[in-house]
């Protein structure tokens, strides 16, 4: 029986749906619990639109795209307020559009919860660290560049068993992963810091950037890898609890997105509206997935999720623990 470090997962991280209305919008989010984000990723639902990223650590206003290179821009009709229980947003049209549906992914920073966000400003020299504050060794780091059109490269712990320090993915493209030491300086990140090589896109000389850092937590949060079998009858990934979002890309080679589930555009089984973090395509039904009690298995083959023998890597946050700290069992749905 696998336990949790987090009873009410509400606390660290909860999704939003909601319909634009063209003007000043306050939020609320649904869950039972309170929780003032500190990254709200925000996407148009019905229609092409870029997505769009912001957080407290460089304000309100300030967005950056997961789709594409682009650098960060200041918007003063984007999200103008992070709330005690949600988030606003003014009438911009790539996150409050009239009648457009959209959705907002939210998390708490905390190390509690395996969450850190991190501004540095790059100094062109390999072998730079930046710390951060999760008292723990990071799994998975995305680094977006500020001040300069660039691709925002992933650090995971799934893309290689032995060394994934040596290898990078590229959340704005479907690129396999690729090995480059001017990246990740080829060295593990450790319970204080993450260092870097010399690679302009990631610590260029004076360049600003934002880094996301996560570590799973048990009953909360996990990432890994999976390998595809190819078989419609599913392949099944072990989380130790109900998820509320699944992020998945294949990583042993190219030419397959970031693909996005999660439990409010779907709250029943087979789950299959899809969202692509790396295009502003429009929410589309392809992948199918079951939301397990314990994890998630995907009930259809394809390149993007379920080819045999394909490696994929994985980010999952939870709905509800498989089992709470008072050893009660959770539900499926």
């Amino acid at each position: 029986m696998a336990y949790t470090e987090i009873d009410d997962p509400t606390l660290y991280f909860q999704t939003k749906l909601y319909t634009g209305t063209g003007s000043s919008n306050a939020l609320t989010l649904d869950g039972d619990t309170d929780m003032q984000p500190d990254l709200v990723w925000i996407k148009r639902r019905n229609g092409s639109e870029s997505h769009a990223l912001f957080d407290s650590v460089r304000g309100v206003q300030k967005h950056l795209p997961s789709d594409d290179g682009s650098a960060e821009q200041t918007v003063s009709t984007s999200l103008t307020a992070f709330g005690s229980d949600g988030f606003t947003v003014g009438g911009w049209s790539r996150v409050n559009a009239s009648s457009d549906t959209f959705v907002a992914w939210c998390w708490k920073e905390s190390a509690t919860a395996g969450f850190d966000i991190i501004a540095y400003t790059g100094n062109g020299t390999s072998g730079r660290t930046v710390s951060h504050n999760l008292s723990a060794i990071p799994e998975c780091i995305i680094i977006f560049p500020r001040d300069q059109g660039d691709n925002r490269r992933v650090y995971h712990k799934g893309v290689d068993s032995s060394e994934p320090e040596d290898y990078h993915l590229q959340i704005n493209g479907n690129d396999a992963r690729s090995d480059n030491a001017t990246m990740f300086n080829d060295t593990a990140p450790t319970s204080s810091v993450f260092s870097l090589g010399n690679n302009s896109g990631i610590n260029g000389n004076n360049n600003t950037f934002i880094a996301y850092c996560f570590k799973a937590k048990q009953g909360f949060s996990k990432f890994g890898s999976y390998v595809g079998n190819g078989n419609a009858d599913g392949t099944y990934v072990f989380l130790g609890f109900r998820p509320a979002l699944v992020i998945y890309k294949k990583s042993s080679g190219s030419g397959q997105g970031w693909v996005m589930n999660d439990n409010k555009r779907d709250t029943f089984n087979v789950a299959d509206a899809v969202i692509y973090a790396n295009t502003n395509e429009a929410e589309s039904d392809y992948d199918s997935v079951d939301f397990l009690s314990n994890g998630f298995k995907h009930r259809s083959t394809g390149g993007s999720h379920n080819a045999s023998g394909v490696t994929y890597i994985y980010l999952a946050f939870a709905e509800a623990p498989f089992v709470n700290s008072n050893g009660v069992p959770g539900n499926a749905r």
